[in-house]
């Protein structure tokens, strides 16, 4: 058995294009969906990030701001700024780029957030409405993990989905989608004792620690699916993620790609939840 590839590039095109619809319905009454991004200072991966997500907006007609800043800029200065986004009518989500310089509360500025325009899903009334199963922001990582078993028509009904991390941006928030789906939900993580032991009786594995090969196909029951959430470099400086690729697919039914697996779809889904937060306050 070979994988299936659950391609990220591919499927993102088709979410793409169809938020680009819905912009196009939303701008046909006056309203163009708008996306603060805000930069404080110089992180060479985040300067990365930041200017894939306002590309992506204007690609897909979004009206997107950048507002970088110094790595010195006050916490009370950088809270005043989120409070003047949220009541800017054209700014419908705000994004504050992660990591924080040190002298920054990271979860005061996420607090300070409006939840309406919570489009990252980091809020805790976003993570109150995921617990609860309300209307809210979904985190994008994990939110694109659950498009790509969609476009496999996987039923998750009475799977054992395995999530190994726990991280309040994917490992927990995916926990809670996959249990909205009735899936039966283990996280692991670095305290669990047997790592395999779990990972073997998994129908649906979600690796998402950053650590390379925390997944070897011998951890790996024949037939599952494997999505593949992380992001590191291999000896030679390539990209890879925290499944050995080469080995586990010969094993799994399904499993994505680093790059061009889940990487593409958070983006997209920032772009999604930016559509519906327009949406939202149109009606």
């Amino acid at each position: 058995m070979t994988a299936q590839l659950i391609d990220g590039n591919q499927l993102s095109k088709q979410l793409r294009t169809e938020v680009t619809a819905r912009a196009q319905a939303l701008k046909v009454k006056g309203v163009t969906p708008g996306l603060a991004v805000v930069l404080v200072g110089d992180n060479p991966a985040s300067q990365v990030y930041v200017r894939n997500k306002v590309k992506a907006c204007e690609d897909s007609g979004l009206h997107s701001v950048l507002e970088k800043y110094e790595a010195t800029l006050t916490e009370a200065d950088l809270l005043a700024r989120v409070e003047a986004l949220n009541n800017d009518p054209s700014i419908h989500g705000i994004l504050v780029q992660l990591p924080l310089p040190a002298h920054i509360d990271a979860q005061k500025v996420i607090e300070a957030i409006s939840p309406a325009k919570d489009v990252d899903g980091f809020h805790i009334a976003s993570a109150g409405a995921l617990m609860t199963g309300m209307p809210g922001f979904w985190p994008c990582t994990p939110y694109g993990c659950m498009k790509m078993l969609d476009s496999i028509a996987y039923d998750l009904r009475g799977k054992h989905a395995v999530v190994i991390g726990r991280s309040n941006i994917v490992g927990k928030p995916m926990a809670l989608m996959l249990l909205q789906k009735n899936a039966t939900v283990t996280i692991c993580h670095s305290a669990t004792p047997d790592l395999k032991a779990m990972t073997l009786q998994a129908d649906v594995i979600v690796a998402a620690v950053g650590k390379r090969n925390v997944l070897t196909a011998d951890m790996v029951k024949p037939g599952a699916v494997v999505l593949d959430v992380g992001m590191n470099r291999n000896a030679e400086g390539k990209l890879c993620g925290d499944v050995d690729f080469e080995g586990v697919k010969q094993v799994a039914s399904h499993i994505t790609p680093v790059p061009g697996g889940v990487g593409p779809m958070t983006i997209t889904m920032l772009l999604v939840n930016t559509l519906e937060a327009a949406e939202r306050a149109s009606k």
